[in-house]
């Protein structure tokens, strides 16, 4: 493959996980240098309700090595409240909060809700010159109706990918289709699962392995046409995330860390 391939989580601060990947006793603020062990990159979620303070970026910067990457969503102020107009104050704040993981900063998310339908594509092509060239970003549509060859077009302009999800928004034979077609330089990736009845994430209680098996040749057809892959899988995938990452690494042909030995890993990236 020409294209790194990185697979993480969707978070990593889940007290279920406590056992069955995190050793027992592990205490909150040592989740994410222990996390760090196992995998080379996370999604955080919790930029997109509340602008992150410095402090807590420089935190999260501190606890991993030079190879972990973040992939962080854009502020729903932006996406959900303002609805991309007269953003660029939050826009402006975020980037310079976000600016100081430096190269560890692999890609923001701009993810839309299902009210933001193609109508609103002026929005979005006024928006998107407000990106800056030194940050990477994707974006996430929840309307089957985004998924049109001038909106592609667009992201292609600016570089922007287009984020494949595997959930109950968009159908997967589209989603594999498009992955034929990426937008941008790198690839941008979502395992969701159908809904969120699970609550309990401590273990696989679902099996969906198929799936992933089905993405496995988009996956490495993507890693042959970008430079870097992000994989991302939420709790609500199978029930524990953790493992559906390890599982999709042994069918991509990663490096795979055995959670027993987390605790005695060497900080891997």
């Amino acid at each position: 493959m020409a294209g790194s391939i990185h697979v993480g989580t969707q978070g990593w601060n889940y007290h279920h996980w406590v056992g069955p990947f995190y050793p027992i006793g592990t205490r909150d603020g040592d989740f994410l240098r222990l996390y760090a062990r196992a995998f080379d990159t996370v999604e955080i979620d919790s930029t997109f309700y509340a602008l992150p303070p410095a402090s807590t970026v420089r935190g999260w910067a501190a606890k991993v090595g030079e190879r972990f990457r973040f992939a962080l969503k854009l502020p729903q102020a932006i996406t959900h409240e303002r609805h991309l107009v007269d953003s660029r104050d939050v826009l402006a704040e975020f980037l310079e909060s976000v600016r100081l993981l430096g190269t560890k900063l692999a890609v923001v998310l701009i993810q839309f809700g299902p009210d933001f339908g193609p109508e609103h594509r002026p929005r979005l092509a006024r928006f998107l010159p407000q990106l800056p060239g030194d940050v990477r970003f994707a974006v996430e549509f929840r309307r089957g109706g985004w998924l049109i060859r001038p909106v592609l077009d667009l992201l292609r302009d600016y570089g922007v990918a287009l984020a494949l999800v595997e959930g109950r928004w968009l159908a997967q034979p589209r989603m594999l289709a498009l992955a034929e077609q990426p937008t941008a330089g790198f690839a941008y990736v979502r395992f969701m699962g159908p809904d969120r009845t699970l609550t309990d994430f401590s273990r696989i209680q679902v099996d969906r392995t198929a799936e992933l098996e089905t993405w496995r040749a988009s996956l490495r057809a993507l890693a042959e046409r970008v430079d870097d892959v992000y994989v991302y899988v939420n709790n609500h995938f199978e029930g524990h995330s953790p493992a559906s990452a390890r599982k999709l690494q042994s069918l991509m042909g990663l490096e795979i860390v055995d959670p027993t030995a987390i605790a005695d890993q060497p900080e891997l990236f």
